[in-house]
Protein backbone atom coordinates (compact mmCIF):
# COMPACT_ATOMS: atom_id res chain seq x y z
CA UNK A 1 0.00 0.00 0.00
CA UNK A 2 1.58 3.61 -0.90
CA UNK A 3 1.83 5.87 1.46
CA UNK A 4 1.59 9.49 1.20
CA UNK A 5 4.81 11.29 2.95
CA UNK A 6 3.82 14.05 5.46
CA UNK A 7 6.89 14.33 7.31
CA UNK A 8 10.23 13.19 7.23
CA UNK A 9 12.31 14.82 9.63
CA UNK A 10 15.32 13.51 11.93
CA UNK A 11 13.22 12.88 14.45
CA UNK A 12 10.32 10.99 12.32
CA UNK A 13 9.09 9.73 9.43
CA UNK A 14 5.49 10.35 9.24
CA UNK A 15 2.90 9.16 6.13
CA UNK A 16 -0.81 8.89 5.81
CA UNK A 17 -1.93 5.29 3.96
CA UNK A 18 -4.81 5.30 1.41
CA UNK A 19 -7.60 4.88 3.97
CA UNK A 20 -6.42 8.32 5.97
CA UNK A 21 -4.33 6.41 9.18
CA UNK A 22 -1.01 8.19 9.91
CA UNK A 23 1.84 6.03 10.07
CA UNK A 24 4.87 7.21 12.17
CA UNK A 25 8.31 5.91 12.71
CA UNK A 26 10.53 7.67 15.33
CA UNK A 27 14.31 8.08 14.87
CA UNK A 28 16.79 10.19 16.30
CA UNK A 29 18.14 10.60 19.93
CA UNK A 30 15.83 9.30 22.60
CA UNK A 31 14.23 7.64 19.86
CA UNK A 32 13.02 4.45 22.07
CA UNK A 33 11.89 7.09 24.88
CA UNK A 34 10.16 9.38 22.58
CA UNK A 35 8.18 6.11 21.28
CA UNK A 36 7.34 5.08 24.68
CA UNK A 37 5.73 8.16 25.94
CA UNK A 38 3.89 8.71 22.90
CA UNK A 39 2.02 5.63 22.92
CA UNK A 40 1.96 5.61 26.79
CA UNK A 41 -0.10 9.50 26.58
CA UNK A 42 -2.19 8.00 23.52
CA UNK A 43 -3.55 5.51 25.18
CA UNK A 44 -3.98 7.91 28.60
CA UNK A 45 -5.95 9.95 26.56
CA UNK A 46 -8.10 7.34 25.07
CA UNK A 47 -8.55 6.28 28.64
CA UNK A 48 -9.58 9.52 29.51
CA UNK A 49 -11.98 10.06 26.87
CA UNK A 50 -10.00 12.69 25.14
CA UNK A 51 -12.07 13.26 21.70
CA UNK A 52 -9.54 15.91 20.01
CA UNK A 53 -6.07 13.71 19.91
CA UNK A 54 -5.47 10.84 17.49
CA UNK A 55 -6.41 7.01 18.48
CA UNK A 56 -3.61 4.80 18.53
CA UNK A 57 -4.45 1.74 16.40
CA UNK A 58 -1.34 0.08 16.01
CA UNK A 59 1.87 -0.25 17.90
CA UNK A 60 5.39 -1.89 16.75
CA UNK A 61 7.60 -1.21 19.64
CA UNK A 62 10.49 -3.13 18.03
CA UNK A 63 10.40 -0.77 15.08
CA UNK A 64 9.66 2.43 17.05
CA UNK A 65 6.40 2.67 14.60
CA UNK A 66 2.96 3.48 15.32
CA UNK A 67 -0.36 3.80 13.38
CA UNK A 68 -2.78 5.98 14.35
CA UNK A 69 -6.33 7.80 13.45
CA UNK A 70 -5.82 11.14 11.20
CA UNK A 71 -6.34 14.38 13.07
CA UNK A 72 -6.88 16.65 9.68
CA UNK A 73 -4.57 19.05 8.42
CA UNK A 74 -2.09 21.28 9.76
CA UNK A 75 -4.14 24.54 11.15
CA UNK A 76 -0.95 26.64 9.92
CA UNK A 77 -3.40 30.22 10.60
CA UNK A 78 -4.03 29.63 14.45
CA UNK A 79 -2.85 31.80 16.81
CA UNK A 80 -0.31 31.14 19.51
CA UNK A 81 -2.66 32.46 21.95
CA UNK A 82 -5.67 30.25 20.78
CA UNK A 83 -2.75 27.31 20.63
CA UNK A 84 -2.19 27.93 24.24
CA UNK A 85 -5.78 27.68 25.18
CA UNK A 86 -6.04 24.88 23.48
CA UNK A 87 -3.23 22.96 25.34
CA UNK A 88 -3.81 24.44 28.52
CA UNK A 89 -7.55 22.56 28.22
CA UNK A 90 -5.87 19.59 27.18
CA UNK A 91 -3.57 20.04 30.63
CA UNK A 92 -6.94 20.93 32.98
CA UNK A 93 -9.41 18.28 31.66
CA UNK A 94 -7.81 15.50 30.83
CA UNK A 95 -4.21 16.16 32.49
CA UNK A 96 -2.00 15.99 29.83
CA UNK A 97 0.99 18.51 29.36
CA UNK A 98 2.02 18.94 26.08
CA UNK A 99 5.76 19.98 26.59
CA UNK A 100 5.79 20.90 22.93
CA UNK A 101 3.04 22.84 23.25
CA UNK A 102 3.64 25.07 19.60
CA UNK A 103 1.13 26.19 17.29
CA UNK A 104 2.80 23.32 14.65
CA UNK A 105 1.28 20.49 16.62
CA UNK A 106 -2.71 21.55 16.16
CA UNK A 107 -4.69 20.16 13.58
CA UNK A 108 -8.16 20.81 12.19
CA UNK A 109 -10.96 17.95 11.75
CA UNK A 110 -13.07 18.74 9.38
CA UNK A 111 -14.36 15.20 10.59
CA UNK A 112 -14.61 16.17 13.77
CA UNK A 113 -15.38 19.69 13.29
CA UNK A 114 -12.98 21.16 15.84
CA UNK A 115 -9.19 21.81 16.55
CA UNK A 116 -6.87 18.48 17.59
CA UNK A 117 -3.93 18.44 19.41
CA UNK A 118 -1.06 15.93 17.80
CA UNK A 119 2.87 14.83 18.43
CA UNK A 120 2.89 13.61 22.08
CA UNK A 121 6.47 12.22 21.97
CA UNK A 122 7.10 15.15 24.43
CA UNK A 123 4.54 15.02 26.77
CA UNK A 124 3.66 13.89 30.79
CA UNK A 125 0.96 12.18 32.08
CA UNK A 126 -0.45 13.92 34.95
CA UNK A 127 -2.65 12.60 37.55
CA UNK A 128 -6.56 12.37 35.93
CA UNK A 129 -8.43 15.89 36.91
CA UNK A 130 -10.64 15.85 39.83
CA UNK A 131 -14.01 14.97 38.33
CA UNK A 132 -12.68 13.47 35.49
CA UNK A 133 -15.26 10.46 34.17
CA UNK A 134 -13.34 7.90 31.78
CA UNK A 135 -15.82 6.80 29.60
CA UNK A 136 -16.94 3.13 29.82
CA UNK A 137 -14.58 1.00 26.80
Amino acid sequence: MALEPLKDGIRSNVRIDFYGNVHKRLRGTDADKRYATEVAVLKVLEERGCPYVPRLLEEHPEELYFVSTNCGKLADQISKTRSDQLFAKLEREYGIRHLDAEPRNITYSDKLGCFCIIDFELAEILPPPPGLVSPAI
